[in-house]
């Protein structure tokens, strides 16, 4: 048996990205029952792919009930639906047989992995605050996505002189803008742009100078994309909402490593229990980007451990 409710849970700041504003992350909580134990795993709809909180839920009740996880991958697209069912199934398969996912998933143990930082648009005074605030983080992203960004990145270098930096411009570019803005990305320091142009409208970046790695986001959904970003990406964003669960996740990060590109796990706004699987993903990685929970002022039962040495993989009272 499978069900699903929505939860709601407020970000401990107001979170701004080129898109909108957000006060909190509404996501979707899948449980999947058989004899008695229960798996459950979150995911977070999203508008920028055609995604409501009702139409994922319509998806996910009209699934058939007992269904496997090897059916799902055929019964749904990749999206926020089959994520949740996907890695309820696997916490599921997990309780039943009381072996980790990792173990189930032929995986090495898992360990913490660093994870960046998330700061969102702002003004330059603003984002220079919080990047002081945050500086003794070692990862920091910093949204951007407007024509008038060159004095957020001198802001926030600013406020955090030694943190290493990652952009993500959420299609919000221009050829143009880039072009101008990325011999500065370099004197900044900044040591990858994600998505700086918008998906569908990015067949510039094969033909202008990349003079640091591109990655991937809102252009890169599951192994079926990898072929258009030939000769315009250098890494990929892996996200579950977007591949559809663990296992599209590490068939994706299998797929890319083959194609010769680097890997980013990132993730929605959601809480732990959106993370937990995803931390199997990031295991080894070049960037990992799993801070939804740090942005929330309220977290689930068993939250993610994050410390100097990361984000730790889960506790089996949360997930996997």
């Amino acid at each position: 048996m499978i069900s699903v409710t929505r939860d709601t849970f407020r970000l401990a700041e107001v979170f701004t990205i080129a898109r909108g504003s957000r006060t909190e992350a509404q996501v979707l909580t899948v449980r999947a029952f058989q004899d008695g134990v229960m798996g459950w795993a979150e995911c977070v709809p999203y508008a920028r792919y055609g995604e409501t909180l009702d139409s994922v839920t319509a998806q996910i009740e009209g699934l058939a009930q007992g269904i496997h996880r090897q059916d799902l991958q055929d019964a749904l697209p990749a999206g926020a639906a089959r994520n949740a069912v996907d890695c309820a199934l696997w916490d599921l398969a997990g309780k039943l047989t009381g072996a980790p996912v990792w173990q189930l998933a032929g995986l090495a143990k898992p360990r913490p992995q660093i994870t960046a930082f998330t700061l969102s648009l702002d003004s330059p005074e603003n984002m220079r605050a919080a990047a002081a605030k945050h500086a003794h983080r070692p990862l920091l992203k910093i949204k951007l996505g407007t024509p008038d960004d060159m004095p957020r990145l001198e802001a926030v270098r600013d406020g955090a002189p030694d943190a290493r930096i990652i952009v993500d411009a959420n299609e919000g570019w221009t050829a143009d803008v880039y072009s101008d803005l990325a011999p500065h990305l370099l004197r900044l320091g900044v040591q990858m742009v994600e998505q700086p142009l918008p998906a569908g409208d990015d067949a510039m970046l094969a033909e202008i100078e990349r003079p640091l790695p591109v990655c991937a986001d809102e252009s890169c959904h599951d192994r079926a994309s990898l072929p258009d970003l030939k000769g315009k990406y250098d890494m990929v964003n892996i996200k579950l909402d977007k591949t559809g669960g663990l296992t599209g996740a590490l068939a994706l990060r299998d797929a890319a490593r083959a194609a010769g590109y680097q890997v980013m796990v990132g993730c929605m706004v959601g809480s732990s229990l959106a993370m937990a699987p995803a931390v199997l993903v990031a295991q080894g990685a070049e960037v990992t980007d799993l801070d939804g929970p740090l942005l929330l002022a309220e977290d689930r039962d068993h939250p993610l451990t994050f410390d100097a040495g990361g984000v730790h993989p889960a506790s089996s009272e949360l997930w996997g």
